[in-house]
């Protein structure tokens, strides 16, 4: 691939990731919901968001990561270290074969969705649809709107800057196409999201812009109300342990941010380094042709040079189509973590403000209304989803750049052998010519 290298992410600041606490460090099982709303310090460090009455249903399943592949042993060793322990799977979805439409509005492309299912929600064993990305968007949204206490997977971004990517380019469509179908994988393997009714429409209905219409504002007017109700208060503060995991993503955010804007220089770099290279072997080559002695020699090494250019032509677009993409990914998916975490802070926001109506009565035992326990038992909703979609991220994120980190070394492994090996084959030439003396 040689197109220039996408728009950088901005990123600032020189705070250490490695002094933030992780809000999922060590572990312990034991602990039950609800009960004491104040955390104490040690959660910055100490607590496990994976405890036994927080897990939802079915457990969930790390999500399988498009890591680039490998020939390296090591690599594929730790790929079957890392696959699910004896999960029975009982959705499968793809997305490839994608499609150039030419209308006489617009132009765009098509994937197509394939399902495989034994699931009772699902009439059939297997559906076949087309989907555009507009079609994934919705999606999206429809389950953002309906599981708001739970974490969804990002969309790769819909915009790209014209004259410098091509979005309809083979290179780029693919790497779309990668992403969208680790969207709708990381769906698939949620415990709850995968049984969200709209998943289910996005992947069997034939006709989506007939349920598209539907319920939109409805949807949009709850979502008032709920501003509604808390624009008025400020919330006292975050509990410890989400206190944690805003500074957690925030760091990590800006960590990302920061590789993936030296990531894109260091490709930019490379492809002008490219270029040079391909100017730079020929004229061996050229100058051989008046030489008696060294010709041999010359072609050598104009060769070694062509070779090479290969070799850093690959590594280049491992990295534009395998690290970025994943950098890019979980910035995004930091992003949507940050927005369920706000969500949280709303509904403690609203829990607070009837809490504190009701101690304003002059009653001596003020009863707590029905609307102000419904909303404590949302809060605590919001609170157990989080925590356990937070641990499921946490095993996704740690799985998923495992895999890009040891495909990155090994990708550099083997430009740098064929580099080597390049250089050590005219190493004959040069000795055999010195021995004929």
């Amino acid at each position: 691939m040689s197109g220039g290298p996408p728009k950088a992410l901005p990123s600032t600041g020189p705070h250490s990731l490695r002094d933030m606490p992780h809000p999922l460090a060590g572990s312990s099982s034991e602990e039950a919901v609800g009960g004491d709303s104040t955390p104490s310090p040690d959660l910055l460090t100490a607590r496990s968001f994976g405890d036994k009455d927080l897990i939802l249903p079915n457990g969930g399943t790390p999500a399988g990561p498009a890591s680039p592949a490998s020939s390296s042993s090591l690599l594929n060793r730790l790929q079957l270290d890392d696959d699910i322990d004896g999960e029975t799977r009982d959705l499968f979805v793809t997305v490839d074969d994608p499609k150039k439409h030419v209308c006489t509005m617009e132009t765009y492309i098509t994937y197509r969705i394939t399902t495989k299912s034994t699931r009772v929600e699902f009439d059939l064993p297997e559906y076949s649809v087309r989907r555009r990305y507009q079609d994934f968007d919705w999606l999206r949204n429809k389950l953002e709107e309906s599981q708001p206490t739970h974490l969804i997977p990002p969309l790769p971004e819909k915009f790209v800057v014209k004259g410098v990517v091509d979005r309809f380019s083979e290179e780029f469509v693919e790497t779309r196409r990668r992403a969208l179908d680790k969207f709708l994988k990381r769906i698939t393997d949620h415990p709850v999201l995968s049984f969200n009714e709209h998943f289910n429409v996005f992947l069997t209905a034939k006709d989506l812009n007939a349920h598209k219409k539907q319920g939109m504002a409805l949807l949009t007017r709850v979502g008032e109300s709920v501003k509604h109700v808390t624009g008025g208060y400020k919330l006292r503060s975050r509990p410890l342990e989400f206190a944690a995991i805003g500074e957690y993503l925030d760091t990590f955010a800006l960590k990302l941010g920061t590789i993936d804007r030296i990531a894109q220089r260091i490709i930019k770099e490379e492809i002008e380094y490219l270029v040079e290279l391909r100017e730079y072997g020929p004229v061996y080559s050229t100058w051989s042709a008046l030489e008696g002695e060294l010709a041999e020699p010359l072609e050598g090494v104009s060769a070694c040079i062509g070779n090479c250019s290969t070799a850093l032509e690959e590594l280049t677009e491992d990295m534009t189509e395998d690290f970025l993409p994943v950098l890019r990914e979980y910035i995004l998916y930091s992003d949507s973590m940050k927005s369920v975490l706000k969500k949280r802070d709303q509904v403690q926001a609203e829990y607070e403000a009837k809490l504190e109506a009701v101690a304003l009565r002059k009653e001596e035992r003020p009863k707590v209304p029905a609307d102000v326990e419904k909303c404590q038992d949302r809060m605590e909703c919001f609170n157990a989803d989080l925590k356990a979609d937070m641990e499921r991220w946490q095993n996704s994120k740690r799985q998923d750049f495992r895999q890009l980190l040891m495909g990155m070394a090994d990708k550099n492994i083997q430009y740098y052998e064929k580099c080597l090996m390049a250089w050590e084959s005219i190493i004959p030439l040069l000795q055999e010519k010195q021995e004929a003396k």
